[in-house]
């Protein structure tokens, strides 16, 4: 029973991953928040961690540096991109979705995580792409 009582406490304790090398959060939330072996990355638009200014005019130019940016969120909680189970792409344009399928596919190169893709109607300061992500630790 002791044991079963530690792994509850384990598994409901929680911790905030944040990481000067991704966007600071522009509201009322966190880069990431990890509860027992997961981490749940919020969701990510193309801005600069240093500038704080939105990089690219293009999909597949905001698709990367979004990437980039959970890619920085994950390696603070000490993970891979390979750990990634689960990713949410939100476009503005589904149009665009071969484009940003062929930056993503850099990022990730085999067992891929499971993801969805909706369209949108809009995105905070009118980017194109926002991903949210849930990864292994």
């Amino acid at each position: 029973m002791l044991k079963l009582a530690r792994w509850i406490i384990y598994m409901l304790d929680k911790k905030i991953v944040a990481t000067d090398n991704a966007p600071k959060a522009i509201g009322p939330y966190s880069q990431g928040v990890k509860v027992g072996d997961f981490l749940f990355i919020s969701g990510q638009i193309p801005l600069d961690a240093k500038t704080g200014r939105i990089i690219g005019t293009t999909i597949s130019e905001q698709t990367e540096q979004v990437l980039k940016n959970i890619q920085a969120i994950v390696s603070a909680s000490g993970a891979t991109m390979s750990d990634v189970v689960k990713t949410t792409v939100y476009l503005k344009d589904l149009n665009e979705f071969a484009i940003m399928n062929d930056v993503y596919a850099r990022f990730f190169k085999s067992d891929f995580p499971a993801r969805a893709t909706v369209e949108v109607s809009a995105l905070p300061k009118s980017v194109k792409i926002e991903i949210d992500a849930i990864v292994r630790v």
